[in-house]
């Protein structure tokens, strides 16, 4: 497995393996890895030649400077699961790699990064679709995988690439989750035992909205949803949205054969867990 610290020499080794008629299949990461990550270089194996993958807390995409000291960085366990999961190549650069200047661009994707996440995490989404861009740019991959469990964020990364011109294919990979239900985030490791007991009803209640769905209200299916997570000590719901998939505009009457996603945040003491689950009519 190679390892980059320089974008420049990224590039030029991606270009050397395309020219040879390699396909590129690239996962973008901040560390912390876990079977989630696991699971997108797995798939990215299977349909690509070489699979590339990058380790970059990015800074501007937190909005809050607790966040972004808390968050876990794990470098030399990631390597090692990287290397073992058939990784070809790793880029790990400083932050003055990928931002050598500020950076003062601002997207415009309407109401995409406005709403749920956007509301809550102002600029957010502008730095990840930010770093992401460049991130395109230096490996001009193939195929990008991105996990459903950051489904906002899917929707956001499939406009940017489409904004931005960018030939390459979004590929969209299954939340992984433990066997109690919770969803697999590099946050869950900072849970409480408390916590993380209480954790997997955040899955309950989408499942909940999920059997509910559409037989019952939006509303309804909402106060039971905030309800049944509040109930619990640990747990404080910071929204709970039903979109439509395709556009993230919000459900008010489920319509036949359309698709619609339940969307959920919730603080465990400190610790923000995002999930989601497809609702179908």
């Amino acid at each position: 497995m190679k390892l980059f610290n320089q974008r420049n020499a990224l590039s030029k080794w991606v270009r050397q393996e395309k020219m040879a008629g390699k396909s590129i299949g690239f996962v973008p990461t901040m560390g912390a890895l876990h079977t989630g990550h696991i699971a997108l270089i797995k798939q990215a194996r299977s349909e690509n030649n070489l699979v590339v993958c990058s380790v970059f807390v990015n800074p501007i995409q937190f909005n809050k400077a607790e966040d972004l000291k808390a968050y876990p960085r794990t470098l030399d366990s990631d390597l090692a699961q990287l290397e073992q999961s058939g990784c070809d190549a790793v880029f790990c650069p400083e932050v003055k790699e990928i931002y050598p200047e500020p950076e003062t661009r601002v997207y415009d994707f309407g109401h995409l990064d406005k709403v749920m996440e956007g509301r809550f995490r102002e600029g957010h989404f502008n730095g990840v679709a930010i770093v992401v861009n460049k991130l395109l740019n230096i490996v001009e991959p193939h195929r990008a995988y991105f996990g459903e469990k950051d489904f906002q964020q899917l929707q956001v990364v499939r406009a940017l690439a489409r904004m931005e011109g960018h030939d390459v294919e979004i590929v969209s990979c299954p939340t992984v989750r433990e066997s109690d239900g919770l969803a697999l985030s590099s946050r869950n490791v900072r849970l409480t035992e408390a916590q993380r007991k209480e954790a997997p009803k955040i899955y309950q209640a989408l499942q909940m909205a999920r059997d509910l769905y559409p037989g019952h209200g939006v509303h309804f299916i909402k106060e039971n949803v905030t309800a049944h997570i509040n109930r619990s000590s640990e747990l404080t719901v910071e929204y709970f949205e039903i979109v439509w998939a395709d556009n993230l505009l919000p459900v008010d009457t489920p319509e036949a054969g359309r698709t619609a996603v339940a969307c959920i945040a919730v603080y465990a003491g400190p610790v923000r867990l995002i999930d989601n689950l497809t609702l179908y009519s």
